[in-house]
């Protein structure tokens, strides 16, 4: 239920929304490609000290499992699209 479907909707309030369980990066899958959002929608993970990943779909959810048999604190976000 995560309402951006596009990088051209994202904005730094969906990011902020995922910081709730405190992850140290947010794996951020954008698509089939890898579409970097506009900078300042990460503004307020920088403030909070959180890194973020943008990677295609595919690379998001290899790296989204990699690092959690790391035990790493991390949070996965994924943008789908409409199909």
């Amino acid at each position: 239920n995560w309402p951006p479907r596009s990088v051209a909707e994202l904005r730094a309030k969906h990011l902020l929304a995922l910081t709730e369980d405190q992850p140290e990066v947010i794996i951020l899958g954008t698509g089939e490609n890898q579409i970097f959002p506009e900078p300042l929608v990460f503004v307020t993970l920088i403030d909070l000290g959180i890194g973020c990943e943008v990677m295609d779909n595919r690379a998001a959810c290899r790296t989204f499992n990699i690092l959690m048999s790391e035990q790493r604190q991390v949070t996965l976000a994924l943008l789908i699209g409409d199909h």
